[in-house]
């Protein structure tokens, strides 16, 4: 159960800042940030927050940066970045490795980075938050009247009898997220369809054909307001909107941690998990006094007692121990489920989170030549020839 915070955190933050006003002044520093959890509210946040520490902070909100493809693109191209934090274990890989011509992360280990745990890429980067994704339901008389839902598989949901809602697009965390946990049943690393049986391809087509999509970019709307039955939202957020339910439905979700109405789709497979983390950028030109500004940042956003104000204003589930103790008494249901990214790929020696990082190239071109998240039913593509596709040309990037 959640704790009651307000008070808590509130001297617990004011701690902290004491503690960042007590070193040495860094806001002469315009700190640049890069990061796909850039929400209006979240950015508004921090920017806030920090100045109380003594940070100044520039940070575009998601109007302007959208996703982590675009965030790591937008630092890369700009070469102006200082931190980055948010993304996913997959780009996160990508970033400590070197991938990106200009973006490397800087050798940096933070005094709480045993709290963290296993969300450590060691000396580089360290996690903030863990996230999944999540398929609920309505149990009531505009869902399922009772009846449980149980499948074996995330892809069962195109044969559960009941209305879902869909994705509207390719790319974005919250999607490609979706997408992974779709596809996982159907692993099969002979296959030329990007180490996926055709038959997965199948059912994600059903999943698009067969689904609902409002223009909702997470599936939370349609479901609170009881126009689909079955639908997917991620972790972080979730009971936050819950508690708002009411203010735009009129036959809301009611209950969070002990929820009324909906329920969490018991699924066998599990779930796909992401951790977020927070890493610095090593960019050429910058001076020692503005580096050390950059390092006292990270070193106070990642702390635990700003972690857990974080979390309890963005109902999010820190990777800090240290935090997640300040937060809950116990685990919340939504994080407990079986993380299917951390299992062993059948035929491989690789765990299912670097079996996407392999593959979710080749995935997105395939979705994308074969038109995969029609924003419009009326003009969706004619289902592909699945018995005639040249995989090798579907799984490069379309020519522009």
């Amino acid at each position: 159960m959640k704790k009651g915070l307000a008070l808590i955190l509130a001297l617990m933050m004011a701690l902290s800042l004491c503690a960042a006003a007590g070193a040495e002044d860094y806001s002469d520093v315009t700190i640049r940030i890069y990061s796909n959890s850039n929400s209006t509210e979240r950015v508004n946040w921090l920017v806030a927050e920090a100045k109380e520490a003594g940070f100044t902070i520039s940070l575009d909100d998601n109007s302007v940066i959208s996703g982590d493809d675009k965030a790591v693109q937008a630092a890369n191209e700009n070469k102006d970045g200082d931190i980055i934090f948010g993304l996913n274990e997959t780009r996160w890989s990508q970033l400590v490795n070197g991938t990106y011509e200009n973006l490397k992360i800087m050798d940096w280990t933070p005094s709480w980075a045993e709290e963290v745990g296993e969300y450590t890429f060691d000396g580089k980067a360290y996690g903030l938050v863990v996230q999944n994704i999540l398929m609920l339901y309505r149990n009531d008389d505009l869902g399922t009247k009772g009846e449980a839902l149980h499948f074996a598989h995330w892809a069962d949901i195109v044969d559960c009898g009941y209305t879902w809602y869909r994705q509207g697009k390719v790319g974005g965390t919250t999607n490609t997220n979706i997408n992974n946990a779709m596809l996982y049943a159907f692993t099969d690393p002979a296959s030329p369809a990007g180490g996926i049986s055709v038959d997965g391809w199948k059912a994600l087509w059903k999943y698009c054909q067969n689904g609902v999509y409002t223009g909702d970019s997470y599936g939370f709307d349609p479901l609170n307001k009881g126009l689909v039955q079955v639908s997917t939202f991620y972790s972080s957020s979730l009971y936050g909107m819950v508690d708002n339910a009411a203010e735009n439905s009129e036959h809301p979700l009611t209950g969070t941690l002990q929820p009324e109405n909906w329920a969490l789709v018991d699924i066998d497979d599990g779930t796909y998990y992401i951790a977020e983390y927070l890493g610095i950028l090593d960019r050429e030109g910058r001076s020692e006094h503005e580096t050390e500004a950059v390092k006292a940042f990270a070193e106070w956003f990642g702390s635990a007692d700003v972690q857990a104000a974080w979390a309890d204003e963005f109902d999010s589930y820190p990777c800090n121990a240290a935090a997640s103790a300040q937060i809950y008494d116990e685990t919340p249901a939504i994080y407990t489920l079986k993380n299917c990214s951390l299992t062993t790929v059948p035929g491989t020696d690789m765990i299912y989170a670097d079996y996407v990082a392999a593959h979710s190239a080749e995935w997105t071109n395939i979705m994308t030549n074969l038109g995969f998240y029609w924003a419009d039913n009326s003009a969706a593509p004619a289902e592909p020839d699945w018995d005639n596709l040249d995989w090798a040309t579907l799984t490069q990037a379309a020519a522009e």
